[in-house]
């Protein structure tokens, strides 16, 4: 898909005051700083955190990536590995899961996704082997790198076998049921509570593999639309997992004592969608939900107002940080909302996914929905570490708004992804120089997530010249072109 105009490029912000001035104009304030300061400086992001009794070193964390380029079997190719290894050298002192890996072989998202199974362990040990000898490679040492392993099952959405859905969903959703092609009479996708027992079993073990290879912590994964996420929004599913809130956070909750229970060296940490919005229309025009007026007021989803689900209502996210906290969960990764249908909710783009639309919104707006949340928790839950999420589309000024949120106390922790593919040297940069490569910033150009929605490898074709000399990026350009 091409870019909309209408919206100004962060490039073509000149400084920091210009971009804060736009903000005004969008009706709202984020911190913005003038320079970015160095740890010699001062730096906030350069202070160290306590998460979980763990001295993490600074406030620089990587979120999860899976770049659909694991082996058949789950073991990691070079491409994972290389991915894995620029983590390490980036300076970041927070890996927060590494890689999405599937705790059973029907939960991945793809065929070519990381399996956290006992058939794996050589290739799970492996991963964080590359990581943490990249890291004590170019810094010398790893006593305050904290890296751990994010454990999944990606419901909805599995692809396990070929680019044909196999989906496991929590319940029947009218509108992901219509957008995805699952036929609302088929209970066979449908997960039983029995069914449910065998899975947890599935999490606990993938945790024991991660602990017997040296993770420090495993994320139960609980986002962007994949099965413990849907969970949340389980009000039509009859059973203990679903109904009220206690019955939709249950399999979370059950999952996490479960873990703990045999997993005494193990913190647990989640990355969970704070709030989430109805499906959008996948077009090359401005994306609109789906109709959703007949189903007001609007049950199905998470963190959402059911009169008007596209603003927020984070009365039962909070209630879950807190429980989480209470439950003793280290630390929670904010989130929202899913890459496969609300997307410009999480990853605000100038360039759309060849299966999202144009930005309904300026990308800025999405940035800071997402800040905004997350101050909203920090405020109300003051004693659990937050990591945030929604900033790379800030680009040139990603830093400046970064260390100002953290002084200001909006985040404890703030996390890259997309960035990362094309610019993993950013936090040990800005520590060191207060300087960033601007050749090497990630535009949003989506070519990371348009590459595997095409059955492709995930990676930065634009900017990478590792992946810019591959076979995928001349088919992804002729993708784009048709």
């Amino acid at each position: 898909m091409s870019s909309n105009r209408r919206y100004r490029r962060i490039a073509q912000y000149k400084e920091p005051e210009t971009l804060r001035a736009r903000f005004a104009e969008l009706g709202f304030v984020l911190p913005c700083d003038d320079e970015i300061q160095t740890a010699a400086a001062g730096s906030p992001l350069a202070a160290p955190i306590e998460i979980g009794g763990f001295t993490v070193g600074n406030r620089w964390c990587i979120h999860p990536m899976e770049g659909w380029d694991a082996n058949s079997d789950g073991s990691p190719t070079e491409n994972t590995l290389r991915r894995w290894r620029n983590f390490g050298l980036s300076g970041a002192k927070l890996i927060w899961g590494g890689e999405a890996a599937a705790v059973q072989k029907d939960g991945r998202a793809n065929p070519n996704q990381t399996l956290a199974i006992d058939e794996n362990e050589a290739g799970i040990k492996a991963l964080l082997d590359e990581l943490l000898a990249a890291h004590q490679q170019k810094f010398g040492s790893t006593e305050d790198l904290l890296v751990g392993l994010q454990l999944t099952h990606s419901g909805r959405f599995c692809r396990p076998n070929s680019k044909m859905l196999e989906p496991r969903i929590a319940y029947h959703h009218p509108l992901l049921d219509a957008k995805f092609g699952i036929a609302a009479e088929d209970e066979s996708v449908v997960w039983t509570d029995d069914q449910l027992e065998d899975l947890i079993e599935s999490y606990v073990r993938a945790a024991q593999l991660a602990q017997r290879t040296g993770y420090r912590f495993v994320d139960v994964k609980c986002c962007h639309g994949y099965l413990l996420h849907e969970f949340l929004s389980a009000r039509y599913r009859a059973g203990k997992y679903g109904g009220d809130y206690a019955g939709r956070t249950r399999l979370l909750r059950t999952i996490i004592q479960r873990i703990q229970q045999a997993c005494s060296e193990l913190m647990i940490l989640v990355r969970l969608s704070f709030f989430d919005a109805p499906p959008f229309v996948a077009s090359d025009e401005v994306g609109v939900p789906m109709d959703f007026e007949h189903l007001l007021p609007y049950k199905l989803g998470f963190g959402c107002n059911e009169s008007n689900p596209l603003e927020l209502d984070l009365t039962e996210p909070l209630q879950l940080v807190r429980d989480l906290r209470d439950l003793g969960v280290a630390c929670v990764n904010l989130s929202c909302a899913s890459p496969y249908y609300n997307p410009h909710f999480m990853r605000p783009a100038s360039f759309p996914p060849s299966d999202g639309y144009q930005p309904p919104e300026d990308p800025l707006v999405g940035v800071f929905r997402q800040i905004d949340a997350v101050r909203q928790c920090k405020q109300a839950v003051p004693d659990i570490p937050l990591v945030g999420t929604g900033y790379t589309y800030l680009q040139d000024y990603l830093p400046h708004v970064a260390q100002a949120v953290v002084r200001q106390g909006w985040v404890d922790l703030v996390g890259l992804g997309r960035m990362v593919l094309s610019y993993w040297d950013l936090p040990a940069d800005t520590l060191r120089e207060g300087q960033m490569n601007r050749k090497v910033i990630c535009r949003t150009f989506s070519d990371c997530t348009t590459a595997p929605r095409n059955g492709m490898i995930s990676g930065c074709f634009p900017l990478d010249p590792y992946y810019k000399q591959t076979e995928e990026a001349g088919r992804l350009k002729e993708l784009k072109r048709t």
